[in-house]
């Protein structure tokens, strides 16, 4: 997280801004990421931040965007490092709680609690949040159709349902460390998920084409 203290003004980009106005979000809500607020913060013109955002909720979508960056960079390409299939899979879910645990952002995920806010609030800023989630939902389900094609997980596996399951683990493991402060937080989270892949996975795990090979002929 950028520290914005003895910052010239000068110096404060639009990724310094935007940085703050995620930061912002995560810890006030969208509805408090205002053009008037991030200009006392950051000592910025308000005629200056205007000419970069236009309206207060362009300056929101833009937010949204700007966290999703975030979230590529620190959760969807490392994972996409792993092996193809589960293991990928199960990187996905590690980088996913690493970014819930230690997130960049002080107030937590961002995307968590821009739900809460905007589930019932018609607009552009609720569209492009349903967006940046239906994109998410459908990379899990993507590795998930990939670990099928390997061999990892039972043919018959729903993707769209694993996905559905595994962001629901997340959203569980929120409610359980940030509002229950429960210490067993991360743990269940970890069984819940182990859980999921067990569930998925074929009795005996075998490679793609792995049925193709000849069968010994009887004696």
């Amino acid at each position: 997280m950028l520290i914005f203290q003895n910052v010239r003004k000068g110096d404060v980009t639009r990724q310094a801004i935007l940085d703050r106005a995620c930061a912002l979000g995560s810890t006030v809500g969208l509805e408090g990421v205002t053009i008037g607020r991030l200009s006392d913060e950051l000592q910025l013109s308000k005629s200056g931040l205007f000419a970069h955002f236009k309206s207060k909720e362009a300056l929101q979508v833009q937010t949204l965007e700007h966290a999703a960056s975030v979230f590529v960079e620190q959760v969807v390409k490392p994972a996409l490092t792993a092996p193809r299939g589960e293991p990928r899979l199960r990187a996905m879910f590690e980088r996913w709680l690493a970014w819930a645990r230690e997130s960049a952002f002080p107030g937590g995920c961002l995307f968590v609690a821009a739900a809460t806010e905007y589930d019932d609030r018609p607009g552009p800023v609720r569209d492009h949040l349903v967006k940046t989630q239906r994109d998410w939902l459908d990379a899990i389900a993507h590795a998930v159709r990939i670990a099928i094609s390997e061999g990892h997980f039972r043919a018959d596996t729903d993707a769209e349902q694993f996905a559905h399951d595994m962001y629901s683990v997340m959203l569980g493991w929120h409610h359980a460390a940030r509002l229950m402060q429960d210490p067993r937080a991360f743990d269940r989270a970890r069984r819940a998920f182990d859980a999921l892949i067990s569930a998925a996975r074929v009795a005996a795990p075998q490679r793609r084409n792995a049925a193709a090979r000849p069968r010994a002929r009887a004696s």
